[in-house]
């Protein structure tokens, strides 16, 4: 699998739904919360529960096969800083200027009215963990672990 070429394919995706307020579909789990895109042989379904505080999953097929994918758990640190509203309105800001850059990993920073916007995180789309934040007042009011990877048989 090409990483450059799945980079974009996932930067154009994740663009396309959560940050671009994309399709929501028919739940796929009870309870869950479910964004798909689709672009010839490329689908994408990010399936999640919760609001303030919760879990999802993001996963890439290539000709109906599953080939990447990745695992998230956020949730508000300090809910007398920030709110799920403010948070999720300063993550599609952030998210939303670093898609723009072409990639989708940290080693990133943006600041708004709600906070500074943090991402670090280690490897490449191929293999990586990372954590986002959302800091308020100096502490870290929001956060959120990710990792994921290629996907092989």
């Amino acid at each position: 699998m090409d990483i450059q070429l799945l980079t974009g394919v996932i930067v154009k995706a994740k663009a396309a739904t959560y940050v671009g307020g994309g399709d929501k579909a028919r739940s796929s789990r009870m309870g869950s919360h479910d964004l798909t895109w689709a672009d010839g042989d490329w689908r994408y379904l990010d399936s999640y529960f919760g609001g303030t505080d919760f879990i999802g999953q993001e996963v890439i097929w290539f000709r109906q096969e599953p080939v990447w994918a990745m695992n998230y758990h956020g949730y508000i640190r300090h809910p007398q800083l920030i709110d799920g509203h403010r948070a999720g309105a300063t993550i599609k800001a952030a998210l939303s200027s670093m898609y723009r850059q072409g990639r989708f990993l940290g080693g990133f920073e943006w600041s708004g009215e709600h906070g500074k916007y943090t991402d670090e995180n280690v490897g490449d789309a191929a293999h990586f963990r990372g954590h986002e934040a959302i800091w308020v007042e100096s502490r870290e009011a929001y956060a959120l672990d990710y990792h994921g990877g290629l996907l092989r048989a």
